[in-house]
């Protein structure tokens, strides 16, 4: 029994005549008899009565088109869905949480405008977790700041950044004539959570040096950890993207130390096997136009 045999016997119920039906599925009688035939063969019931040479509806027949009619109409809801998705790619784009706060929107926006008909879906978290989600192809590609240790991913570097020490107009160390690193023994810090890209590179550092500082708060909110600096007179080492309004607002501050400037990147993420679409060709074209920030290279200069 396939759908053609439900369409076939509702269009003979509906109008009590094979010969009427086969005109209007263009089809010869023999053909809509044999599927009639072959549909009371499967059941081991009779669909219509034959009297006369009219055809009569059984009570069986009845129930059965009740439940044709909705399942065909089903079907073809479902064929109509899946051949419009066909003509409407899907582009499931990754990123760190320093890339999903300060670029990500911008990134896509842009894109949109220039492939108005590809539906996107954005997931962003440390990078630890994106990696994982490329690795299980739950997504298509992804801009981290962090490092990705599975040799299945292909990471190309796309976007300038610089990590700097950040505080409040209140901290000590601000007006401090020359700091160095060691300046940051014992200083309380609000940091990125573990699986976060700057917090694995700031720990690296910390350890190379023999630095010890005092965790004051751990969070995957960019928002606390601003709040942090602002309200709690917490030193953080972040982005520079992170907090740009702040800075160019003078609520938030870099310091100068031996530390600035750490330059690094933001990286383009993909697995080696994943297929080069339309979309993301377009997308890394982009991403070409967000590589170096003239504002961001004087306001390091300046500060």
């Amino acid at each position: 029994m396939t759908i053609r045999h439900l369409r076939i016997f509702i269009e003979v119920a509906k109008t009590g005549k094979m010969s009427i039906a086969a005109q209007r599925l263009f089809i010869s009688q023999p053909t809509v008899s044999q599927a009639i035939r072959e549909l009371e063969d499967h059941y081991n019931r009779k669909l219509f009565d034959r009297l006369s040479k009219k055809l009569y509806i059984t009570s069986f027949g009845k129930e059965l088109f009740t439940y044709a009619t909705q399942i065909v109409e089903q079907f073809d809801n479902l064929e109509k869905k899946m051949n419009d998705n066909l003509h409407i790619e899907h582009l499931r784009i990754g990123a760190s949480v320093t890339v999903g706060t300060c670029l990500l929107s911008k990134i896509i926006k842009e894109f949109h405008s220039v492939a108005p008909r590809v539906s996107t879906y954005a997931y962003v978290n440390n990078t630890a977790m994106v990696e994982r989600k490329l690795l299980k192809s739950e997504l298509d590609i992804a801009i981290v700041e962090g490092d990705i240790h599975s040799q299945d991913l292909v990471t190309i570097p796309v976007i300038d950044d610089y990590l700097v020490l950040l505080c409040n107009n209140n901290h000590l160390l601000l007006n401090k004539e020359k700091i160095t690193l060691y300046d940051l023994e014992n200083q309380r810090f609000a940091m990125r959570e573990d699986g976060s890209g700057t917090r694995e590179f700031f720990e690296q550092i910390l350890h190379k040096y023999k630095i010890h500082i005092k965790l004051a708060y751990e969070a995957s909110s960019t928002d606390t950890i601003r709040r942090a600096i602002l309200d709690d007179n917490c030193l953080s080492l972040l982005s520079i993207h992170t907090f740009e309004e702040d800075i160019i607002n003078g609520k938030i501050h870099i310091i100068k130390t031996d530390l600035n400037t750490l330059k690094r990147s933001f990286k383009l993420v993909y697995h080696k096997d994943k297929i080069m679409t339309p979309s993301i060709i377009t997308l890394k074209d982009i991403l070409k136009k967000y590589k170096t920030s003239d504002f961001m290279k004087n306001l390091l200069v300046k500060k």
